[in-house]
């Protein structure tokens, strides 16, 4: 942070969102605690009528809406706007309901953080907002003791015109009210930061405790990347079906024409030569073709290891490559294919894009993480989302508890790190 920075923070935009999300939490907050004690009073009163169990239940479901007012606040004011916890889903009869209530995380969770909040918010009002205020009032004493001239009585029954006493010491004087104001001013500078600590405090319990549990996050993460790995297997076979179709397969139709021609020929007794030649020209650059998509579903170079398959894209680059691998031990096939892969992309991007006129991959592992790192000396701007085909190189790392890491600042270096379990099946 500068120094102009630091001079600007009583000022800034950020600082006046943070004290009034402090000041609107905590009255929600404190509704909320408010709530919860009169539900819990009244419920347990009633539990031997047995009115009191069905009100509790309720009032621990109700703490959901607290929660949520929580939530929105964080959202408007602290930017934390993350996933929404599972809506309440209750079991049929009465006793499902019932026992729904009672067992819901979401609404569980909700109650501890009330209560966690209703104990910062005494600290983050009494504390730090009162700190702020005071300071705030020092910083324009000297215009209030002027225009008001206050009149305090001292215990000799002496009139003495001060703004402040601080026990027998009285601020009635101008070097005293503009020393004062000096405090203030630096109390000004200060005030904003333990506003902004105890706004960080918010800003991990908000997803912490009224996000999803982190059960339910689990399964929402692992729900996104099967339907992105499903998504993924039926863009490859309608490939690996297209070009079968367009191209290995018309030209074995083609040569199984020639051919027929030339049996014709022979019938007639005449020279087939030129399609027996032009037959098997068809069948070769079909062999071709067939390999090439024999690689694109797996590479043959990947039976070696990882190495010798990077080693093979690196002599293909058409932009220069220094490779670096120390893999071991040996990733599983699943993630060697997903790094094979994703190199050959990021090898792709930097040729057609970057303007790069070199490329450095290395890849290291050691008995938990795979990391790939590859990185060009290239015009950068790359970004994720951005048309490049990196969504798809993360969406793909992320089937595997993956990730995907771009630092391509405007003018380069581009760098990409790729970080895959070892073994993709854990």
């Amino acid at each position: 942070m500068t120094i102009t920075d630091f001079l600007r923070t009583p000022v800034s935009a950020q600082t006046w969102r943070e004290a009034g999300y402090l000041v609107a939490s905590a009255v929600v907050a404190w509704t909320g605690f408010g709530y919860l004690l009169l539900g819990t009073l009244f419920g347990s009163v009633l539990v031997l009528m047995l009115v009191g169990i069905p009100l509790l239940a309720a009032m621990l479901v109700g703490t959901r809406g607290f929660g949520a007012l929580h939530r929105m606040l964080g959202a408007a004011l602290l930017n934390t706007d993350g996933p929404a916890p599972s809506a309440f889903a209750p079991r049929p009869g009465p006793v499902g309901l019932l026992r729904s209530c009672v067992t819901d995380p979401v609404a569980w969770r909700a109650v501890l953080f009330v209560l966690i909040k209703s104990v910062l918010s005494v600290v983050s009002v009494f504390g730090a907002l009162l700190f702020a205020a005071t300071a705030a009032f020092l910083t324009v004493s000297p215009l209030l003791w002027w225009l008001i001239d206050p009149v305090n009585v001292d215990a000799s029954g002496t009139p003495r015109h001060s703004i402040a006493q601080f026990g027998d010491v009285y601020v009635d004087s101008w070097p005293e009210v503009l020393a004062l104001a000096a405090a203030g001013v630096v109390g000004l500078f200060l005030a904003p930061w333990p506003i902004r600590w105890l706004t960080r405090l918010d800003r991990l319990l908000i997803p912490a405790l009224l996000g999803p549990p982190p059960g339910a996050r689990r399964v929402a993460e692992l729900e996104r990347t099967r339907s992105a790995a499903v998504e993924d297997s039926a863009t490859r076979l309608r490939r690996v079906e297209r070009d079968l179709h367009d191209g290995t397969q018309a030209r074995l139709v083609a040569m199984a024409m020639t051919l027929g021609r030339a049996e014709e020929r022979i019938a007639a007794g005449q020279d087939p030569a030129d399609l027996v030649h032009d037959a098997h020209t068809a069948a070769k650059e079909a062999l071709t073709e067939l390999r090439e998509v024999v690689r694109g579903i797996h590479p043959p170079a990947l039976d070696l290891g990882l190495g010798p398959a990077l080693q093979t894209l690196a002599a293909r680059s058409a932009v220069p490559v220094a490779l670096s691998v120390d893999v071991d031990p040996r990733p599983s096939p699943g993630i060697e294919t997903i790094a094979y892969f994703s190199v050959a992309e990021l090898l792709t991007n930097t040729a057609r894009h970057s303007g790069a006129t070199r490329a450095w991959v290395s890849a290291t592992a050691d008995r938990a993480r795979l990391s790939v790192v590859v990185r060009d000396n290239g015009v950068g701007g790359a970004v994720v989302g951005a048309g490049s085909g990196l969504t798809g190189l993360a969406t793909r790392a992320g089937t595997v508890d993956g990730s995907l890491r771009v630092d391509s600042p405007v003018g380069g270096p581009t760098v990409v790190t790729l970080a895959l379990p070892v073994d993709g099946t854990r």
